[in-house]
């Protein structure tokens, strides 16, 4: 805080019920005299503030007098803590202000602001104020955090439910995607972690597979937490009937990716039990091809101007979108000749064996490396007096090229409902779900690793981690304005990350207050918790 003047005074203020101390710097300011306030002193007695007075009667303190020693972050938890209660969370979480929901608070915020571990949060207190913000004192880490945790999992259920009916109606756009994340440590007992497909490239690691349910503007809604051998397709149908039964929405599109709405899917979804639920999804490659052989469907539909929309008679209920995208066609093309490229180093090293070895065995060398590369369709190769004999085969990869760049969007969303050109937008909106998992997971959240041993924990984890998203994308689309210009979200928690609550010794009289906040930091909580 900047002073006026290099003099200050103590005046004493009767309250209601008790005496207030107040340290002041006077100035002038157009001819007048004006008072700044440095820090209120309260509970003392009244004759300590009248010895504190006496201290400063006939004494100028100089600016050499007035110690601040050490800080605390205040800004960005005090910001999202405001933001929490702004949207309503602590009231979705609980409709009463128990302890266990401001534990919850501050494990919610602190994942924003601080990430790391439960037991590394019920430390801060020495560098912040968080858990002071949420109305949390004296923090115990199996109290503060995992018995609340223990809480917060027994209610998700109802929160989501509440989410849901906050920011879903019957005719909503609902996007759902999966991801998977590893665990550290051993899970011999777990029946959540199992190998499977690991999206975190983390060999060797068992994993958890995250099905997160969210707006069309990638709002999250709700989490569910599958074993990690879980596949895409196998949690659909359970997904459209629990939005339908659980949250009460009778009538929605529910967008997927291509692996996740199969055509076992996509039939089932046409039963009854599914009355009132469209679909939008992609064709796999393979699938495009198929359709491309449909003779009413040529090559010369797929254009990167204009979408093409076609029905064919056989499926009146079903749309597709019809596009071409330069950048994927170069990108396809490319991609497939380095893996073509790299095939070939690879046969070539074992091409001639440097010791006696047969067929079967170098047979078995060279399917290893197609299977690793998926290329084994480009390739003519044989195995010719122990020796393995190869060539690109050029047919099957130039009717390859042909399909670069080639997507197409199946819907069976009608006309009156949607254009086309607003089915491919409500697909491409599946990006904001892969947004919310990179933040979730790496990019401000810090999810990964998982540490924790019981499957409970691990749930009760990944709905914070969620419900920290929430948060989050509430306040990434209040800054809008700023981070659109130059400010990411990083730079803002940073900002505001600096405004502290400091400790100020006066001539021997200690206190706290909080620093002022800069132009910025004011423009940021205008934002935030202003409602521009």
């Amino acid at each position: 805080m900047k002073l006026r003047s290099n003099s200050l005074h103590f005046e004493i203020v009767k309250g209601t019920t008790k005496h207030s101390g107040y340290i002041r710097n006077s100035y002038r300011e157009d001819g007048k005299v004006k008072h700044q306030t440095i820090s209120k002193i309260s509970g003392v007695s009244l004759e300590q503030l009248k010895n504190m007075k006496a201290a400063f009667d006939g004494n100028a303190i100089k600016l050499d007098d007035i110690k601040i020693t050490g800080g605390r972050e205040y800004g960005a938890s005090s910001l999202l803590f405001d933001l929490a209660k702004k949207i309503g969370l602590d009231k979705v979480i609980y409709s009463r202000n128990e302890p266990w929901v401001r534990d919850v608070l501050a494990m919610i915020i602190g994942r924003i602001v601080y990430q790391g571990s439960k037991l590394s949060l019920s430390k801060c207190g020495d560098y912040s104020a968080l858990w002071e913000i949420c109305g949390v004192g004296n923090v115990d880490v199996n109290r503060n955090c995992y018995d609340s945790l223990d809480e917060l999992l027994a209610r998700q259920n109802s929160i989501q439910k509440k989410l849901a009916k906050k920011h879903l109606d019957d005719g909503s756009v609902i996007l759902y995607d999966i991801t998977s994340s590893y665990l550290e440590g051993e899970y011999e007992d777990s029946a959540l972690a199992d190998f499977g497909y690991n999206r975190d490239k983390k060999r060797g690691k068992k994993q958890i597979v995250i099905a997160l349910v969210c707006t069309k503007d990638g709002c999250p809604i709700a989490v569910e937490v599958f074993r990690g051998n879980t596949t895409d397709c196998t949690t659909v149908q359970d997904k459209i009937i629990e939005i339908k039964d659980k949250f009460g929405i009778s009538k929605f599109t529910f967008v997927g990716d291509r692996g996740m709405l199969t055509q076992k899917n996509l039939n089932a979804v046409n039963g009854e039990n599914y009355d009132g639920i469209d679909t939008i999804t992609a064709l796999t490659h393979s699938a495009i091809k198929a359709l491309c052989e449909h003779k009413n469907v040529q090559i010369s539909m797929f254009d990167k101007d204009t979408i093409t929309e076609v029905i064919l008679p056989e499926e009146p209920s079903v749309r597709y979108a019809l596009k071409l995208n330069p950048v994927r066609r170069k990108d396809e093309f490319n991609g497939r000749i380095a893996l073509i490229e790299k095939t070939e180093v690879e046969l070539a090293k074992i091409a001639i064996p440097k010791r006696k070895t047969d067929d079967t065995t170098l047979a078995s060398r060279a399917a290893k490396i197609f299977s690793k590369y998926k290329t084994g369709k480009y390739f003519n190769w044989a195995i010719i007096d122990t020796k393995i004999v190869f060539s690109r085969n050029e047919n099957v990869i130039s009717e390859e090229e042909i399909y670069d760049g080639f997507y197409v969007i199946r819907s069976d969303v009608s006309a009156d409902n949607m254009t086309i050109s607003e089915v491919v937008e409500a697909y491409k909106s599946l990006i904001n779900v892969e947004q919310a998992f990179r933040n979730m997971k790496t990019v401000q959240l810090e999810m990964r690793p998982i540490f924790h041993k019981t499957d409970e924990r691990i749930r009760a984890h990944i709905f914070l981690c969620t419900l920290s998203y929430y948060l989050l994308w509430h306040m990434n689309k209040a800054l809008k304005p700023l981070c659109d210009s130059k400010y990411t979200t990083s730079h803002v928690l940073e900002t505001m990350k600096s405004q502290q609550i400091l400790k100020l010794n006066v001539a021997g009289v200690a206190s706290e207050i909080i620093a002022e906040p800069s132009d910025i930091q004011r423009r940021i909580r205008h934002l935030v918790i202003g409602g521009v």
